[in-house]
């Protein structure tokens, strides 16, 4: 079986669609700006895309994991009224610190660490080191660059401890969702980790 399959993972809450913390109700559920335009070439092009999200409103007690079945559904409506289909979504409902013994655990698939990201490339016959992640916090990087991916930060304020380290620092940086198009289809004609860098001392990054 081919292992050769590109993927864009995606962060939910802050980057594919609008934050609405905690939120289950699919009536709330709203593509992020330059998503209709963007994901569409993605696809055309040959990657699959993939939701890669901490759920830990599970865990927390705010909402059953079975809620997320519904948001699931939206999204891929969502997506697929704008031919870009989604291949899968994956996401953590765990936090070390939760209210719901059952979910209050520590594990392998809560970003940053990359355990969903390997069990999609198992599931989905992936090549990781052609694919890609885009986040809008250092955790959605650090998950991303930890499985072998190319990662993109959305930097549209949502970051706000700015902990970085290598595994943390993004390949690139944009401030808009439509930027990443090019920057994926096309990687070498733009500025990689060192402009990088400087764009998140700008942004409020502590380098």
């Amino acid at each position: 079986m081919s292992t050769n399959h590109p993927a864009v993972f995606l962060d939910k809450d802050g980057t594919l669609i609008e934050d609405v913390p905690y939120n289950v109700n699919p009536d709330l559920i709203r593509l992020t700006p330059g998503v209709v335009e963007t994901l569409p070439a993605l696809h055309a092009a040959g990657y699959r895309l993939f939701v890669i999200s901490n759920q830990s409103g599970v865990a927390r007690g705010y909402f059953p994991e079975a809620a997320l079945l519904a948001v699931e559904a939206r999204l891929r409506d969502l997506l697929a009224q704008i031919n870009a289909p989604l291949s899968g979504f994956y996401y953590c409902p765990h936090h070390p610190d939760g209210s719901v013994p059952a979910y209050a655990v520590a594990c392998a698939c809560r970003k940053p660490a990359p355990g969903l990201l390997h069990q999609a490339a198992a599931e989905h016959h992936l090549n990781l080191e052609r694919s890609w992640f885009v986040g809008d916090i250092l955790d959605d990087v650090e998950a991303g660059r930890r499985a072998g991916c190319r990662t993109i930060l959305l930097a549209n304020g949502n970051e706000t401890e700015w902990q970085l380290s290598p595994q943390r620092q993004p390949h690139f940086v944009v401030t808009h969702f439509g930027q990443i198009v090019r920057i994926i289809m096309k990687p070498e004609r733009h500025q990689r980790v060192g402009a990088a860098n400087v764009t998140l001392s700008r942004i409020g990054g502590v380098l």
